[in-house]
């Protein structure tokens, strides 16, 4: 491969790393606060059960005034049954007495059903609580391997540009601006192979035969005739010959 071309390819590798490296810091605070919604969504399932069980509560704190209010009633009826006189009367009571226990069974099975929820609720508490331990395990673990990877990017990103900065210096200018050029128009791959076949790796158009020959000889800058990228060949690898097995 002639130095230019290679100083070429050399130049996209490191760009393509620069962009990536540049593409995954802008995402990282992103990254973060995705783990955060995460943990901050299992917090909200917690509060949310805890606050179902505080309405069970306050739901049955109601439901146990009104029960003592109805056994009052029923209390204050049957005390009255010895103070009546007529049948008229204690008839009258009896109803009052038959009405208060009525009022008073319905609410004591209102009552039944909040507790009843309740487990369910205590039960759903245990579950979110569990969960949420989980998520901040796994987010704090996530966290960690991101600012790692953060540091490591960072560093990948100050060697790649201080190596395009070497290989700047090594290029021809009307090299450097045919690449920017291309680069500019074609999303920054200003160069890709030439496949096995005689397409363009990136824009699969098939090159005509004799710029396919000069492609695979590595030793001129051409360029694919339809996206304008500078191309290369890479050749197959040798074949692999089968191991000789040798009988004992």
């Amino acid at each position: 491969m002639s130095p230019d071309l290679e100083r070429l390819v050399h130049l996209q590798q490191v760009d393509t790393t620069i962009e990536d490296a540049r593409r995954k810091i802008a995402a990282h605070p992103q990254r973060l606060a995705d783990a955060d919604a995460r943990l901050d969504a299992a917090k909200s399932k917690v509060e949310a059960a805890k606050q179902r069980l505080k309405e069970n509560h306050e739901a049955r704190r109601a439901l146990e005034k009104d029960a003592a209010v109805f056994q009052g009633r029923v209390s204050k009826f049957k005390d009255q049954l010895s103070e009546v006189k007529t049948n008229r009367e204690y008839q009258a009571i009896q109803h009052e007495i038959g009405t208060a226990q009525s009022e008073l069974g319905a609410v004591e099975e209102k009552l039944l059903e909040r507790m009843m929820e309740a487990d369910a609720i205590a039960a759903d508490i245990k579950q979110a609580e569990a969960a949420l331990a989980a998520q901040q395990r796994e987010v704090e673990v996530e966290k960690k391997a991101l600012s790692q990877e953060l540091t490591s990017v960072e560093a990948a990103l100050q060697q790649a540009t201080g190596r395009r900065a070497s290989l700047l210096g090594e290029l021809e200018p009307h090299l450097l601006a045919l690449y920017e050029q291309v680069a500019k128009v074609r999303k920054g791959v200003a160069i890709c192979t030439a496949t096995r076949d005689g397409l363009c790796s990136v824009c699969h158009v098939r090159l005509r035969p004799q710029v396919f020959q000069l492609v695979r000889q590595n030793d001129a800058i051409i360029q694919c005739d339809s996206c304008q990228r500078i191309l290369y060949y890479v050749p197959p690898p040798p074949p692999v010959e089968p191991a000789i097995t040798r009988s004992p």
